[in-house]
């Protein structure tokens, strides 16, 4: 048996995005371990089980990946129990939307951007839908 776990994300600064990830978008710390003066392994979580490892970008050509990792598509998928509630507590925090929440046959998704610019999908699946959440509310 596998499961993907962890997914890394480059940064440009580890407080920053800890402060984005945890205060703004409600996610656990998981681990944040000092490796030497510079380097950090940061790990958050929405407590589903998957993990963004924040990697701090070094260099000329990750500095200039950072919230560019997908060529500006839509590359991370955040699902909700409720997306009314989440939807709105992202929006009173200053998350920007830069899709407005749409209903579609799987369900109810809006895009916004992390601190960095990385597009996420905010989403709550339709009941019966193979990624909906167990005791999802019905969204609007």
């Amino acid at each position: 048996m596998q499961s993907l776990f962890q997914i890394s994300l480059l940064v440009n600064d580890y407080d920053a995005a800890i402060e984005f990830y945890v205060q703004t978008l409600g996610f656990e710390l998981l681990e944040d371990t000092h490796l030497d003066s510079l380097k950090r392994w940061v790990v958050v979580s929405p407590g589903n089980g998957a993990a963004l490892l924040l990697a701090r970008a070094e260099g000329v050509s990750q500095q200039q990946a950072v919230g560019q990792q997908l060529g500006g598509r839509v590359g991370f998928f955040l699902g909700t129990d409720n997306f009314d509630r989440d939807f709105n507590k992202f929006t009173s925090r200053g998350v920007r939307f830069v899709r407005e929440p749409e209903k579609t046959d799987y369900g109810t998704v809006a895009v916004f951007e992390d601190l960095y610019g990385n597009l996420w999908d905010l989403i709550q699946h339709e009941p019966g839908h193979p990624l909906a959440m167990k005791g999802a509310s019905k969204s609007k």
